[in-house]
């Protein structure tokens, strides 16, 4: 399989993500078994991962799987894109989608609740609200949950209302934008980031220079500190430094191996084992872990974070019949947590499923894709882009040789690429 590298990103920034797919994968392309799939699959979770695995149920088996999705927020909110709120340059509306097209146009049944228990012997899923779901087939697209025992102070819900994550587009976002219009010129705003893996590796930077190009252009005095646990930038390195240099050389302050073992929530401080630091805006990304719901059912977790998949059907390598999405696994070699990955995850479990209610096997030869956009500044971005093939060997899905790559410099052009990414891939998996 080849592909040149101008046509792929061409591909990635314009076209939609189904479209994309198809012309690289046997998952997207070939996806319907021989027999016609019926059943019952239950899906929890309503963002890229959940979203796009029930429409492509109902679309691939032609309305022939019943599909139910049990999602606790009543409407979509992009993750990628929101991080433009704190600029001032997108609204939560812009980033905000109806699950009305998966119920009028697909027919998935969406049930607005949260799972909170799972009987994989009887195969039924418990809901918060009461009552409970059968189903032939479970699909987990839970997202990430907080590790607060690592941050001590932040696991009370007063302190989280006072330092914040944003981390989950919503609420939080609004409320981090309006604590970065509130704060006075020449203040100091930190973000402190987790050691990796964490939903989206290049958010956090990407957060730091947006921030930087809002001080820039309204509170100059200020500055932005970037406190990561890593030992250096783990995305898109050569593109952020420069970013930071160039636009700006005396707001953004990036400091290495500093990780957080607590916060002083009363005086905003960021502690570390050698070090504190205090900011009049205290951003404080959260390590993280597979969403609750994948303890709950019991399934096999490594490093007691993430959960390990057979990368054929991404099937829970323990608890047959539950297939796990997106953030919540384990990630395969250089495979980034991203909403573009979950999509792809996504079609891959949902072929997988169809041929396995069918009585068939799932396709031995998937191929998966992923391009990352992140904004420099509010008017230019940069990408990376990768393909992921299956090695029988390995069992496992790794880069292919070659593909995909980092963009040569930041521009507008990416940034409308990006914007457009982003409206194509919320069209692919909620339209």
């Amino acid at each position: 399989m080849t592909m040149q590298r101008r046509d792929f990103l061409k591909a990635a920034g314009i076209v939609s993500a189904a479209s994309v797919t198809a012309s690289l994968t046997g998952c997207a392309s070939a996806p319907v078994p021989r027999k016609q799939a019926a059943g019952h699959v239950v899906v929890v979770g309503g963002g890229y991962g959940g979203a796009t695995v029930a429409k492509y149920l109902r679309k691939w088996s032609e309305g022939g799987v019943r599909v139910t999705l049990v999602e606790r927020n009543p409407t979509f909110i992009s993750c990628p894109i929101s991080n433009l709120i704190l600029s001032g340059d997108k609204t939560l509306d812009d980033i905000t989608v109806s699950y009305d097209g998966l119920k009028n146009r697909w027919g998935v049944k969406v049930i607005q609740d949260e799972a909170v228990a799972v009987d994989p012997v009887k195969r039924t899923l418990r809901l918060a609200q009461g009552g409970s779901l059968s189903y032939d087939r479970l699909v987990l697209s839970p997202g990430v949950d907080f590790l607060w025992s690592l941050v001590p102070a932040l696991d009370a819900k007063e302190s989280q209302e006072k330092i914040l994550h944003a981390w989950k587009a919503g609420p939080q976002t609004v409320a981090l934008r309006k604590q970065l219009e509130s704060m006075k010129d020449g203040g100091v705003f930190a973000i402190t980031i987790p050691k990796a893996p964490y939903r989206c590796p290049p958010g956090p930077y990407e957060r730091a220079s947006v921030v930087a190009s809002y001080f820039k252009a309204h509170k100059p005095k200020s500055k932005v500190l970037i406190l990561d646990a890593n030992e250096d930038v783990i995305s898109k390195k050569g593109l952020f430094t420069k970013a930071w240099s160039e636009l700006y050389p005396n707001i953004v302050e990036y400091r290495p191996n500093h990780e957080l073992i607590d916060v002083d929530v009363t005086n905003t401080t960021a502690l570390f084992e050698f070090d504190k630091v205090r900011a009049d805006v205290l951003n404080v990304v959260p390590p993280q872990r597979a969403g609750a719901i994948a303890s709950a059912a019991g399934l096999k977790l490594v490093n007691n974070r993430w959960v390990d998949v057979d990368w054929l059907s991404l099937e829970s390598t323990n608890t047959p019949g539950i297939h796990v999405l997106g953030d919540a696994i384990f990630p395969a070699p250089t495979m980034p947590k991203s909403g573009h990955m979950a999509n792809q995850h996504a079609k891959l479990a949902a072929a997988a499923i169809l041929n396995l209610l069918a009585g068939e096997a799932p396709n031995p030869n998937p191929v998966v894709m992923n391009t990352c956009y992140s904004f420099l500044s509010s008017t230019e971005a940069c990408h990376v882009a990768s393909i992921h093939q299956y090695d029988a060997e390995k069992k496992t899905v790794l880069p292919v040789p070659g593909s995909g790559g980092v963009s040569a410099v930041r521009s507008v052009a990416e940034a409308q690429f990006a914007l457009g990414w982003a409206k194509n891939i919320w069209a692919d998996a909620l339209a």
